[in-house]
């Protein structure tokens, strides 16, 4: 069973930064490709980036949201740059299992989520 726990959400200003944690249990996360979700209020869960040998971001996220992992820590990171207040959703990170990265079904294991709130 694979668990994955957002962290590192919260409330910010806009223009501020966040970065976003997303821990791993088990001993093969070094071997699965990770993503990044977002969803927010009365919207469909929205792909924000993936990383696989090399990294994919959606078009509104790449310049200022970055994706990463540390292997040895088993963790997943997003570090949000220039936030707006349209970046307000709760953010969701998930194990990736075949198909189109971008697509939310392409993804078998997710975390809980963490809410990130912007304000203007």
């Amino acid at each position: 069973q694979v668990q994955l726990e957002e962290s590192g959400g919260g409330l910010v200003q806009a223009g501020d930064s966040l970065r976003l944690s997303c821990t791993a249990s088990g001993r093969a996360f070094a071997n699965y490709a990770m993503g990044w979700f977002r969803q927010a209020p009365g919207k469909e869960r929205e792909f924000v980036a993936a990383i696989f040998a090399t990294t994919y971001y959606a078009n509104s996220f790449e310049g200022r949201f970055t994706i990463s992992r540390d292997n040895a820590k088993n963790t997943l990171y997003l570090q949000m740059n220039s936030l707006k207040p349209e970046d307000t959703a709760v953010y969701y990170c998930a194990r990736y299992s075949g198909g189109d990265y971008y697509s939310h079904t392409s993804y078998q294991y997710w975390g809980q989520g963490t809410q990130v709130t912007v304000s203007s």
